[in-house]
């Protein structure tokens, strides 16, 4: 999808080449350029310790997001609880199963 007039003059550039093409072929011609250094042998490959300090700049960023953070321990609160109580149908708050 192309920028509209409007979108243009409040960014004060227009779109052009790689920039205008949609997503979806942005992707394609990326994965041909990847594609053909692996082939040529010229891509990089990451070092274990490179790709550990790369997730480990990843992780920083989105524990930056205090309100992301918090869902996460929600979420991870919520589970917990419902492991604890058996994790299944029928059972009453405190873990027993109702009769019957």
């Amino acid at each position: 999808m192309m920028a509209t007039h409007d979108e243009q003059a409040r960014t004060g550039a227009s779109k052009r080449g790689f920039a205008a093409m949609d997503k979806e072929t942005q992707r394609m011609i990326a994965s041909k350029g990847g594609q053909a250094a692996h082939q040529k042998g010229t891509a990089h490959e990451f070092t274990p310790e490179e790709a550990r300090r790369a997730g480990q700049k990843g992780g920083e960023v989105v524990s930056r997001n205090r309100e992301h953070m918090a869902e996460i321990g929600r979420k991870g609160g919520e589970s917990r609880q419902t492991a604890r109580n058996g994790n299944r149908q029928g059972a009453k708050p405190d873990g027993e199963p109702n009769p019957g």
